[in-house]
């Protein structure tokens, strides 16, 4: 069988280098890694054998134009925030111009990275995206219209991760450290007044070991088949682990940093805007409608388990465990009110 040449972008961030890591270990398959550091690839050997690397900017596929004919599957987690020109760059007119590249006789498959903020719980386009969201959001919601339109529109398949962790919170581990797990020290110093409130409030999360593991399984048994959702030409999947509660999240810190549980006030829409007067917190628009909406759930999500796999982190205690976030020596009991169901 000949040997494949997958093309993965962003290989040098978080998601990028586990997946790359998972297809070495489970594949044969040629990689390329499109990144425009090669001193923060610190997970792939760059001298692998079956590792070639492209390095340069997405906003120059033309410089890659050779490789990027001859690949036969894509991986496309490079994104770009922060800065509304590049973002817009990035994020939509690099992604048009480098899929023009692509030999459509050789190109079987294409993994397209986006958000699930774009997205409402059926797995549909979510409006106020466009219209509140941050130059990241929209420039997400705005590349997915684009690709309904693309010549290669069925060989795509758009992945939504939700929140990402990944890497150590003291950045010791060979991958990155993502920006939410990052987050988790700053997180548990606000536990002395989060846990306080009841929130009525329900998301996903999921390890970019598992994001790793779900592309490498589609891209390496062509057999598997996803479900397409409503008239879109591209297949749509929700990359998460079942959705748990904010209170549930926060009872999971608490136990981790031996705090212990406290009577709660309901957080009620007035108590909200409130804390926000008080609170040195500056909110944007789509912050806002996101405090308003309250759940971001979705239906249904694809996590390792959906094709057969064993997720590497399945449950919040699971991700701390895997964050290095140090845990607080000989912790209260863990309550029954940690075994509250995740689905109900």
């Amino acid at each position: 069988m000949k040997q494949e040449r997958i093309l993965i972008t962003g290989a040098s961030g978080c998601v990028g280098q586990y997946t790359a890591k998972w297809l070495l270990e489970n594949s044969n398959a040629e990689l390329l890694l499109w990144l425009r550091t090669p001193k923060n690839l610190t997970a792939i050997p760059e001298n692998h054998p079956r590792v070639k690397l492209l390095v340069g900017d997405l906003r120059e596929p033309r410089k890659f134009a050779n490789d990027l004919y001859k690949v036969n599957r894509v991986i496309h987690t490079a994104t770009a925030w922060g800065d509304v020109t590049r973002t817009h760059q990035v994020n939509v007119l690099a992604v048009e111009a480098f899929l023009k590249l692509l030999n459509p006789e050789e190109i079987k498959q294409i993994i397209y990275f986006s958000t699930a903020s774009i997205l409402d719980r059926n797995l549909q386009p979510l409006p106020e995206s466009l219209i509140y969201g941050t130059e990241y959001i929209q420039t997400k919601a705005i590349c997915l219209k684009e690709l309904e339109k693309s010549p290669l529109a069925e060989k795509i398949i758009a992945v939504f991760p939700t929140l990402v962790f990944g890497g150590k919170v003291d950045q010791t581990s060979l991958f990155p450290t993502s920006y939410l797990t990052a987050g988790l020290s700053q997180a548990s110093q606000w536990l002395w007044l989060a846990r306080w409130f009841k929130a009525y409030s329900r998301f996903h999360f999921i390890h970019a070991a598992d994001i790793a593991q779900v592309c490498g399984l589609i891209a390496t048994n062509p057999h598997i088949q996803i479900k397409t959702f409503g008239d879109s030409s591209i297949t749509r999947i929700v990359l998460a682990q079942p959705f748990i509660s904010i209170d549930e999240a926060v009872d999971t810190l608490c136990a981790w940093k031996g705090l212990s549980r406290v009577p709660r006030i309901p957080l009620w829409n007035w108590l909200v805007k409130v804390l926000i007067k008080i609170l040195p917190i500056q909110l944007s628009p789509w912050d806002l409608f996101s405090i308003k909406q309250r759940h971001f759930i979705h239906a249904p999500i694809t996590n390792p388990e959906h094709f057969g796999g064993k997720s590497h982190a399945a449950t919040l205690k699971e991700v701390l465990q895997d964050s290095g976030l140090p845990k607080t020596k000989n912790p209260p009991r863990e309550l029954n009110y940690l075994k509250t169901s995740r689905n109900s």
